[in-house]
Parts: C-alpha cells; sequence; structure tokens
C-alpha cells in the first residue's frame, strides 16, 4: 500500500476525530506527490514538480497521479497540484478501499468526511501495515496525520463524540432557540469548545514528526499552506452564513 492508502485507512479509523474531506484530498495528494519523489518518478526545482520518468507508479491511483504530472513548461507548484489533483481524491481513495475489501458501507453514518453510508474498516494485512507505520512514528505517515488532525489512540475513543456534539447543539437549541436564530449557532459552538477540550489529546500528542527529507518537508510545507487557506475559506463562509440567519432573524423570519 502507498502512503496515501495508509494515509486513508488511518482517517478512517475508529480511534481518530473526524477528518474534514477537504483536508483528507489535499492531504492526499500530498502523499502521493511525496511518494511519487521518492519513487523517482518527480523531482522538485525549489516548489515546482518536474517530471523524471513516465513509467508506471506501482498503484492504479498513484500512476493515475504520476499520469497528470505537467511533462512541458510552465511546470507545476507544489500548492497548485495539491489543489488540482486534491479535487475529490478522498472519494476515489475510499472507492479504491471498496474495491480491495478493505472497507464496506454501513448505513448508519457517523463520519463528517463520507455523505453516504457509514466506511468501516475491514481486518486486512493493509490496515495493520498503516498502524504499525503509525505506531512505528513513520516521520512522513505522522506529519501528514498531524496535518489533518488524525489522533491515535485505543479503538473506540474519540467515535462517539459527533454524537456527543450532535446531542449538545440539540439542547442548546432546544433551551434558547431564539439566541440560536440570532448566532447562527453559538451556543453549540460553545457546546463544541468544551466538546473539543475534553477529547484534546495529551500535552504532546499531535507534535508533527521531524521530516529529514528536504523534498518531502517542501511537499508538507505547502500542503500547510493549502490546509490554512482552505480553512480560511471555511470560516468565511460560515461568518457569511451567521450574518445571514442573523440578518433573517431580525426581519422576522
Amino acid at each position: 500500500m502507498t502512503t496515501a492508502h495508509d494515509l486513508m485507512i488511518l482517517a478512517l479509523e475508529p480511534s481518530g476525530r473526524p477528518v474534514d474531506q477537504g483536508d483528507l484530498s489535499l492531504a492526499l495528494a500530498g502523499a502521493e506527490a511525496i511518494d511519487l519523489l521518492g519513487a523517482g518518478v518527480i523531482v522538485l526545482d525549489g516548489a515546482r514538480i518536474l517530471p523524471e520518468t513516465s513509467g508506471p507508479a506501482g498503484d492504479r491511483l498513484l500512476t493515475e497521479a504520476s499520469h497528470q504530472v505537467r511533462r512541458a513548461e510552465p511546470y507545476e507548484d507544489v500548492t497548485d497540484w495539491l489543489w488540482r489533483r486534491g479535487r475529490g481524491l478522498a472519494d476515489a481513495y475510499l472507492a479504491e478501499l471498496e474495491s480491495l475489501g478493505e472497507v464496506r458501507q454501513e448505513e448508519r453514518r457517523r463520519w463528517v468526511v463520507f455523505k453516504a453510508g457509514e466506511p468501516v474498516l475491514a481486518d486486512t494485512a493493509a490496515r495493520r501495515q498503516a498502524a504499525a507505520r503509525r505506531d512505528a512514528g513513520e516521520p512522513v505517515l505522522g506529519a501528514l496525520a498531524a496535518a489533518v488532525g488524525l489522533v491515535p489512540g485505543p479503538a473506540g475513543e474519540g467515535a462517539g463524540e459527533a454524537e456527543a456534539q450532535e446531542q449538545a447543539e440539540t439542547e442548546a437549541q432546544a433551551e434558547d432557540p431564539a439566541a440560536w436564530a440570532v448566532t447562527g449557532g453559538s451556543a453549540g459552538a460553545a457546546a463544541e469548545a468544551a466538546l473539543d477540550e475534553a477529547y484534546a489529546p495529551a500535552p504532546g500528542a499531535q507534535d508533527v514528526p521531524v521530516v529529514a527529507d528536504r523534498w518531502a518537508a517542501t511537499v508538507l510545507d505547502r500542503l500547510a499552506d493549502a490546509l490554512a487557506e482552505l480553512a480560511a475559506e471555511r470560516d468565511r463562509r460560515a461568518h457569511k452564513l451567521d450574518d445571514a440567519t442573523a440578518d433573517n432573524y431580525r426581519r422576522g423570519y
């Protein structure tokens, strides 16, 4: 399995926090870029991706990624690659894991990442390999997991966080629906903050591993920038929705 496959498996483990689909897609694209670097399919000129070989990368999705590398000027910056390649990539990896028998779907949804069904990992060698890489402190996989907020822990830890958050928000809305309408759910935000504190890992649990390889570190730096940009865009849209909700309430709607 590739680094992207292993990252996807870790994102589906019931022991971590739910992962945003956009964040995961960007991180998967970063994992692919790092694996392509390791396979000698691409090289970096600063932060530009240059093609090196055009042979198969040894994995269907990784080969697909190699075929999307621009092979003529102007070469693509790593950040642009993450956004282009990352579009819908989490869904592609989920479908790939399902086709390989690594994942099955259950009807009840608990995950933020996927809309239809709850993906459940099978007990396979690939799953054990991903866990072994994580537990061994493999720097690249650890840095990618940390970038999207994955928290390792015993099975079941954090599995009920989404349900607990939903229940807290429902209770807050029932207690003061008017305040909920004006604030766009700030009471729920307070409940979410309390849950975040309760589920926060021990100090240092999410320390980003040091990646010694210069080029892998370059990809990870660009990934951090892309994730920050995506988070800022989510905040902008959330504030816009909150403002619209408050305006509608003041107008009597």
